[in-house]
């Protein structure tokens, strides 16, 4: 039996972040899959103090942030708070005007800034995600740590 072509406006991101120290040099990294073509296009960064949460998003900004028009997007990340942020913390969140409740009192979200720009880019894209256990043989995860691990230690050596 085969399968449907995929749509031309899918393609699959994968992400991950990595930090050496919390806070500390970090790292991200993302492999963007177009399966209607078979292209694949990958990118990395590193930002020299930072915490590994910040990356885990800065992957996933980055790759959303890559394409060039609206495309339905499968996000695939290791990252639990990427992962439950988008799907059910941030809505609340934005109702409570980018608040978060902890012990009975409204708190700041933490990396708000990060948090509204995955929301700008939510706005544009259609995202659904998908969580992998990290470390798990998963082999675009792999790579993306390998990646991110690499950025960052390519700036510690530049110091």
């Amino acid at each position: 039996m085969s399968s449907a072509p995929a749509p031309a406006d899918f393609v699959r991101l994968f992400t991950d972040g990595a930090c050496s120290g919390n806070p500390g040099p970090g790292g991200w990294a993302y492999i963007l899959n177009h399966p209607a073509s078979g292209q694949t296009r990958d990118s990395s960064g590193a930002v020299p103090n930072t915490t590994n949460n910040r990356m885990e998003l800065q992957g996933a900004i980055e790759g959303l942030s890559s394409l060039k028009r609206p495309c339905s997007v499968e996000l695939i990340t290791d990252s639990t708070y990427v992962g439950k942020g988008i799907t059910e913390w941030m809505p609340k969140w934005k109702a409570q005007g980018w608040r978060r409740k902890e012990k009975g009192s409204f708190k700041p979200v933490v990396n708000l800034d990060l948090w509204q720009r995955i929301d700008e880019l939510l706005a544009v894209h259609r995202v659904k995600v998908t969580i992998v256990l990290g470390h798990n043989g998963h082999p675009e995860n792999e790579a993306c740590d390998r990646m991110a691990v690499a950025a960052y230690k390519a700036l510690k050596s530049g110091w």
